[in-house]
């Protein structure tokens, strides 16, 4: 897959943005705050119809502008793609070689990219919500109805917390009933959740140990495993013997939103028990190891998005990045211009308060 142009209009601080992009590693470079990090987030935000950075669609759309538009025809495999997105505060519309989508989230799958950032430390050392959305990254890059299924888990979820807080600690008759519908709801879709997750994550552990032992030349055992208590029961089992205490929480203790996927180096905790090397080289290790799985799954490329990866990297794993980088296209941001030795550039660019111009 290879971008080959790519237009922002009013996204973030792009008031008129056109690139036109070679097939090899473009460098986007320009000082904190100026816009570089945005060009990356656009590209991404068409294969994952989110921002990398969690931001809402009102953060998205320029100051002043009531929409922000993204552009980008794209080479798949000799066939041209055309993918253009408007979004606005409430709403998103998406459309593909000129048609409309009737659903935005139908329009995945034809932008693949991999993205890295120096938040990505957190996959490895934060809470498990980062690392279900790692996860559920990859089933959605591999199988797009994955996100449809995790969509459908959200809504179930929120209005059985309805449910449970409207309660008050007690249900009658008509709520008890209720919550049985939502519980049959959820033990399905949740189960069939948490199963796209686990059989991710089993083609996904191979390639993160092989990733990490390249990056590091150290043979160390990675393992990666999938935490959900509730699996030894059944989530419908699980769901009858929270009951009290969700009702006296008024919220939903048991299910994949509470999973985990749990990273260990040598049999050590990776997010208690390991150096700030190591969980980053794992880091980087999760990252490609997804990028080689997606590859694998369906035989095509993603682009290769680097946002400041290299200045929280030390010389060897900068260069050993560099080395084991997948081929393909990719898009590299930097404060500073500077590149690991033995990188091929293709092509430079600047970002000044939006602006972007070629460096000779």
């Amino acid at each position: 897959m290879q971008l080959r142009q790519l237009w922002l209009t009013d996204f973030r601080n792009h008031r008129s943005t056109t690139l036109t992009l070679p097939p090899g590693l473009t460098v986007v470079t320009g000082a904190n705050g100026q816009g570089k990090t945005n060009l990356l987030e656009a590209v991404a935000w068409l294969a994952t119809l989110r921002s990398f950075r969690n931001a809402t669609n009102e953060v998205l759309v320029g100051q002043g502008a009531s929409v922000a538009v993204i552009r980008a025809e794209l080479d798949d495999d000799g066939r041209r793609v055309l993918v253009e997105a408007a979004i606005e505060r409430e709403r998103t519309r998406v459309q593909v070689n000129r048609q409309r989508l009737r659903r935005a989230r139908d329009a995945l799958g034809h932008v693949k990219a991999t993205v890295f950032t120096p938040d990505d430390l957190l996959v490895v050392k934060g809470g498990p919500s980062a690392r279900r959305r790692l996860l559920d990254e990859v089933v959605v890059s591999v199988q797009p109805s994955h996100h449809e299924l995790a969509g459908e888990v959200d809504r179930i979820l929120r209005q059985r917390n309805v449910l449970l807080r409207q309660a008050g600690g007690r249900l009658d008759a008509e709520a008890a009933a209720t919550l049985e519908v939502w519980d049959a709801q959820l033990v399905d879709a949740g189960t069939r959740l948490a199963e796209g997750r686990i059989g991710a994550l089993v083609a996904l552990a191979p390639l993160v140990a092989d990733r990490y032992a390249q990056l590091t030349a150290v043979e160390a055992g990675v393992e990666l495993h999938y935490e959900a208590p509730w699996r030894a029961t059944g989530l419908a089992d699980a769901l009858t013997g929270a009951r009290r205490d969700e009702l006296r929480r008024g919220v939903s203790l048991v299910g994949p939103h509470r999973d985990d996927l749990v990273v260990t180096l040598d049999g050590r905790p990776a997010r208690t028990h390991t150096s700030q090397g190591e969980q980053r080289s794992l880091a980087l290790a999760l990252r490609l190891g997804a990028h080689a799985l997606v590859v694998d799954r369906t035989d095509r490329v993603p682009l290769v998005l680097l946002d400041d990866v290299f200045s929280e990297l030390d010389e060897a794993r900068a260069e050993a990045l560099v080395a084991i980088l997948p081929q393909g296209q990719t898009l590299l941001t930097t404060a500073t211009a500077g590149v690991p030795a033995g990188t091929t550039v293709d092509l430079v660019l600047r970002v000044e308060g939006g602006q972007v111009s070629p460096v000779p």
